[in-house]
């Protein structure tokens, strides 16, 4: 069942109470006799998962335009993948020194 919220707008309490979507809102707080006012909430459930989005099930004219995209990406990472492409570095060595011992 559904949660609602509601607000006194003589007391100003709030709460939540849980009822069937066919029961009729409340009208006055158990409280002080007030008039009661039903608040718009956030739902508490996300919609997860595949299928939920249009991307999902695409239209026909939407399954037409990915198709034409398609070789174009392709194109794209053809493209990005030459330009990744790393050239043989070459190597240097540095000129190694030598110790030249001193004597007295």
């Amino acid at each position: 069942m559904p949660v609602y919220e509601y607000k006194c707008t003589k007391c100003e309490k709030q709460f939540e109470v849980t009822q069937r979507i066919t029961d009729a809102p409340l009208t006055e707080c158990a409280s002080c006799g007030g008039e009661l006012k039903k608040l718009i909430t956030n739902t508490s459930f996300v919609l997860k998962g595949s299928g939920w989005y249009v991307t999902d099930y695409p239209s026909p004219e939407r399954k037409k335009a990915q198709e034409r995209d398609k070789p174009a990406s392709t194109e794209k990472e053809k493209k990005t993948e030459k330009k990744s492409e790393k050239k043989p570095e070459k190597k240097t060595e540095a000129p190694q020194k030598t110790e030249v011992a001193h004597t007295k």
